[in-house]
Formats: C-alpha cells, sequence, structure tokens
C-alpha cells in the first residue's frame, strides 16, 4: 500500500482523469472507452486480469453519476466478467467499490469497480509472511490477452 500511495501522489490530481487526458490508452493500460466510462487493468492487481471499470466523470459519489453512467458502468463490468471468463478462466469472481478511507480506497477521489478474477486456492502464504503477492503474468501479457476481447467491442 505503502508503494501504491507513494505512485500516486506522484501525478497532481486524479490519477484517472490524468490517464485519460493522456490518450496513451496501451501505455496506461486502457482496453476500452466508452460515451461514459473506460476500463482498465489494475496496475496493482490482486490477480491475473484484474480489471476495473471507472466511470469518465470525476466523482466519488456513486449517487452522482447520471442513470446512462451507472448503466454504463454495470454493462462494461458484465463486458470484464465475459473478457476475464473467456481468457482467463476463473473459477469465481470478487466485484466492488472501495468507497472512502474508511471503505478501502486507495483512490479516495474518483470511484471506479473492481472485477477480480478468482481461483480455488489463489491465496497463499507470500502476502502474510512476506507482504509480497507473487504474479505469474506480467500487465503487458495480460493487456495483450484481454484487448482482442474489448477490440470487438468498438
Amino acid at each position: 500500500m505503502t508503494f501504491i500511495q507513494s505512485a500516486h501522489e506522484k501525478i497532481q490530481g486524479c490519477i484517472f482523469c490524468h490517464l485519460l487526458q493522456e490518450k496513451k490508452d496501451p501505455e496506461n493500460l486502457i482496453l476500452y472507452r466508452s460515451a461514459h466510462s473506460f476500463i482498465i487493468l489494475n496496475k496493482y492487481p490482486y490477480n491475473n486480469g484484474h480489471l476495473m471499470v471507472v466511470p469518465l466523470q470525476h466523482t466519488n459519489e456513486l449517487s452522482q453519476l447520471s442513470r446512462d453512467a451507472r448503466n454504463d458502468l454495470m454493462d462494461h463490468t458484465d463486458h470484464c466478467i465475459k473478457a476475464i471468463k473467456e481468457v482467463y478462466k476463473p473459477e469465481g469472481f470478487n466485484l466492488g467499490m472501495n468507497l472512502g478511507a474508511a471503505g478501502g480506497a486507495g483512490i479516495r477521489e474518483h470511484l471506479h469497480m473492481h472485477i477480480v478474477p478468482r481461483w480455488t486456492g489463489d491465496t497463499n502464504f507470500m502476502p502474510v509472511l512476506a507482504d509480497t503477492k507473487s504474479m505469474p503474468q506480467h500487465l503487458d501479457e495480460s493487456f495483450k490477452n484481454l484487448e482482442p476481447y474489448f477490440r470487438r467491442l468498438k
């Protein structure tokens, strides 16, 4: 968490808004953009294929999104589940938003939906004993594996 927060602090303002303005989607791991949201690989994933759906509107309140934006958020959450099933064949998923500091939000100012693929036995002793999570696949490879699915949506 210290590493995540220090990397986030190097950007002035909201990291999600900053990434959107850069227009460097492959470099920034953005897989897809729609009228109301975008889909991005989590740079600090819990598991391979960990995606996030982020509204274009800068807000930390779900109630501030329009009905179209909320529908888009859920439609793209469904697309992420389908893409991850196709590419990674997980046994389950964790879906959710962490809202506010007490809710565990790492990026508190801009809400986003996490889609985390899960497999039986995907937790181990490394996070507990070594404060380390091992990832068998590099983010660039995850992007290359998932990108064809989202290209079909365009």
